[in-house]
């Protein structure tokens, strides 16, 4: 089983940056897509961004041109920088990687936006 632990959460003004990274324990091994996705309170959880393996990203409408994710396949990890904050991104953060056989899910790591 592969644990993804997520870091770098945390309180910030609108208009602030923020960087989240999410670290797997081992290789996962074959093709498949890094990913965040967020869940405020009350609401659905949300996709954020992905990123194939091959570095190729997709962005919900909602945060293109502010967020920016990235992989580092050797590393193993997924990061996504968050600039241009605002106070409706405030949510609880989530990895995920996927691929055929596998779906795995970080922890979820706090942002809070304040205005």
């Amino acid at each position: 089983q592969v644990q993804l632990v997520e870091s770098g959460g945390g309180l910030v003004q609108a208009g602030g940056s923020l960087g989240l990274s999410c670290a797997a324990s081992r290789r996962i091994f074959g093709n498949n897509v890094g990913g965040w996705y967020r869940q405020a309170p009350g609401k659905q959880r949300e996709l954020v961004a992905t990123i194939t393996r091959d570095g190729t990203p997709s962005y919900a409408d909602s945060v293109k041109g502010r967020f920016t994710i990235s992989r580092d396949n050797a590393k193993n990890t997924v990061n996504l920088q968050m600039n241009s904050l605002k106070p409706e991104d405030t949510a609880v953060y989530y990895c995920n990687v996927q691929g055929i056989a596998y779906n795995y899910w970080g922890q979820g790591t706090q942002v809070t936006v304040s205005s």
